[in-house]
């Protein structure tokens, strides 16, 4: 079992940054896959960013690349996404994601645990 706990999201400029956190509860926390997803009013939840269990294997949605990075610390079981030159676009609802899984194909529906999320409002 392992719970998440998302942090870090608030209001921001467009251009500005936020780096958002994800704490997580367990002893296995070094075995998941991990993802932030997220989730705009009246859409679907998409990915955003995963990092594999090693750290050592990234990705990223198209729309995101180049702007935000993902990053784990295995011995604080937190996961990070940096987010820099926000885009109104970008706001939504944020979620933290694990995926027990060895390989992930990062499909929200393939993820096993969920934070309750973190709202990101960028302002033009």
């Amino acid at each position: 079992q392992v719970q998440l706990v998302e942090s870090g999201g608030g209001l921001v400029q467009a251009g500005g940054s936020l780096r958002l956190s994800c704490a997580a509860s367990g002893r296995t926390f070094s075995s998941y896959n991990l993802g932030w997803f997220r989730q705009a009013p009246g859409k679907e939840r998409e990915f955003v960013a995963g990092i594999s269990w090693s750290g050592r294997i990234t990705d990223y949605a198209e729309s995101v690349k180049g702007r935000f990075t993902i990053s784990r610390d295995n011995v604080k079981n937190t996961v990070y996404l940096q987010m820099n030159s926000l885009k109104p676009e970008d706001t939504a609802s944020y979620y933290c994601a694990a995926d027990a899984r060895v390989r992930t194909n990062w499909s929200p529906a393939g993820m096993d645990y969920w934070g309750k999320g973190t709202l990101v409002t960028v302002s033009s």
